[in-house]
């Protein structure tokens, strides 16, 4: 097997070349592929024809799936076609704003898995953002500034931020974290704020509050920190939600797009 490990673009993500997961990956061939999404927050594989339980055994490899206490780990089908699979996300149409999965729990997943199984022809295209880029680019008087601060995160997928409610209502899931967060093997520091979920920083007005983190938001969000990803059949896509973020673009809803998702829980590696 001959590995190939190029990048996607200047400022995250890398492909990864010459494996076919639908057979087993020894520990030896995975550990510069684990070191490297490590760096680079967004790993793709191209061209895979995998079940369930092939992807499973590749997302694993990342740490822990979230699972029931029997049976194989949950999948959810992340479509359009609402009636097609049993555990379909719910997901507003049209394209959905920079956001990382699951920041309104007390402890987000650390990363998400995505396999590609019908596309779109245009659209429907998933930008993702580097948060450790966008840190390093800001002025160190707003570093300083927001080093101690902290942000609050809700589950609020189908409401345009423009129209929140000023508090959360009963019910909704969040929770409260740093606006800066370390990423654990790197050790380096992304901004953990995001337009979709984050909506308020603790302790500022609401004026204040609103004028930061749009700033943070335009900042974040910009080309030069980014990379887009056009999905084929086959695509399967790891991406970091402690170092970076991701939208979606917009897609003809009459074309089915349907995706089959994974969650990876804890900050360990599993081995073969």
């Amino acid at each position: 097997m001959q590995i190939e490990i190029v990048p996607l673009s200047p400022a995250i993500g890398i492909e990864v070349r010459g494996i076919d997961l639908a057979q087993p990956l020894d520990e030896a061939s995975f550990e510069p592929i684990g070191c490297a999404w490590e760096r680079h927050c967004v790993l793709l594989v191209r061209g895979q024809d995998i079940t369930q339980e092939q992807q499973a055994q590749f997302a694993s490899r990342f740490g822990t799936l979230t699972r029931p206490r029997r049976g194989p780990p949950p999948v959810l089908y992340v479509s359009n076609a609402r009636s097609t699979f049993a555990k379909p996300a719910v997901l507003p149409a049209g394209p959905v704003d920079f956001h990382s999965d699951q920041s309104y729990l007390a402890e987000p997943s650390i990363a998400t898995v995505l396999y590609a199984m019908d596309v779109p022809a245009k659209g429907g295209n998933t930008i993702f953002a580097s948060g450790l880029r966008a840190y390093d680019a800001l002025p160190e008087d707003l570093k300083r500034r927001l080093a101690h601060c902290e942000a609050e995160h809700a589950y609020d997928q189908l409401t345009s931020p423009s129209r929140r409610p000023e508090h959360v209502p009963e019910g909704w899931k969040h929770a409260v974290h740093p606006v800066f967060r370390v990423h654990p093997p790197t050790g380096r520091t992304a901004i953990y704020v995001s337009r979709l979920m984050t909506r308020s920083i603790v302790g500022m007005t609401s004026e204040e509050s609103r004028q930061t983190l749009d700033m943070l938001f335009d900042h974040q969000e910009r080309a030069e920190f980014s990379y887009e990803h056009v999905w084929r059949p086959g695509d399967l896509v790891v991406w970091d939600n402690r170092s970076c973020i991701h939208a979606r673009t917009d897609f003809d809803p009459a074309e089915p797009r349907r995706l089959r998702r994974m969650t990876v829980l804890d900050e360990h590696r599993a081995a073969a």
